[in-house]
C-alpha cells in the first residue's frame, strides 16, 4: 500500500519534509557514525480557530501517517536498522496542542513501530503550539526498552514555512544507535540482550 497517497486522501497535505544528521564524534575520537533522521508532514487543521470536543477526524485515519512517516524515516537512514525512535508535532497558532496529540495516539504509534521494524517500548513524544519556523526537539529513546540511558537523545527538526496558523506538523525521528561517546552508565543494550 502507498501510505503517503493514503495520507493525502485522508488529510489536506501541503508537503512532506525530511532531515538527516550523521555524527562521527562529539569531542572524542571518531566512531562508527550515528545516523539520525526525521520525517514530517504538514496537514491542514480542520479544527483551527474553534474548540471542538470530538477530535476523531484527526485520530481515525492517522495510522497511514504512522506508516508513511516511519517508511520515510527509515529511507532517510538508508534502510539501516532503527534502534531508537520518537514522535511529535506542532500545531499552528490557530490550533491546539491537543490537535497534535490526536494525530499521534496508539492509532498512529503501532503502525510507526511496524514501519521501522518493531518496537516494544512506548514512543517518546513532544507537542506544542507555535508559529511557522519554530523548531521542535523530537525526543528519542530505545525502541525496545525505555530505560536504556545511552539512547536518550533528540533530533531538532524545523520546517521554515510551517506550520502556518491553520496547519499541523506531525513528525517522527529515528536513530541507528545511542549517543556517540555515551559513558554515564545505566541500563545498556547488552543488558537488554542478556534478558531477552
Amino acid at each position: 500500500m502507498n501510505y503517503s497517497s493514503q495520507v493525502e486522501k485522508d488529510y489536506e497535505v501541503r508537503g512532506w519534509y525530511g532531515a538527516t544528521q550523521e555524527v562521527l564524534h562529539d569531542g572524542g575520537s571518531a566512531t562508527a557514525p550515528l545516523i539520525k533522521a526525521a520525517a514530517g508532514v504538514i496537514i491542514k487543521n480542520p479544527f483551527a480557530g474553534k474548540f471542538v470536543a470530538d477530535l476523531s477526524a484527526l485520530t481515525a485515519p492517522s495510522a497511514a501517517i504512522g506508516y508513511a512517516l516511519g517508511e520515510r524515516a527509515v529511507a532517510l537512514i538508508g534502510g539501516r536498522p532503527v534502534e531508537s525512535y520518537g514522535k511529535g508535532g506542532i500545531a499552528g497558532v490557530a490550533g491546539e496542542q491537543e490537535h497534535v496529540v490526536a494525530c499521534v495516539t496508539t492509532t498512529f504509534g503501532d503502525p510507526l513501530r511496524e514501519a521501522i521494524g518493531g518496537g516494544a517500548a512506548w514512543i517518546s513524544s513532544a507537542s506544542k503550539v507555535a508559529s511557522a519556523g519554530t523548531a521542535i526537539d523530537i525526543p528519542l529513546a530505545h525502541k525496545d526498552e525505555l530505560y536504556i540511558r545511552s539512547h536518550y537523545d533528540a533530533f531538532t527538526f524545523v520546517v521554515p514555512d510551517g506550520p502556518r496558523p491553520d496547519e499541523i506538523l506531525i513528525c517522527v525521528a529515528v536513530a541507528t544507535g545511542g549517543r556517540v561517546h555515551q559513558r554515564v552508565g545505566g541500563m545498556s543494550v547488552a543488558d537488554l540482550k542478556a534478558t531477552a
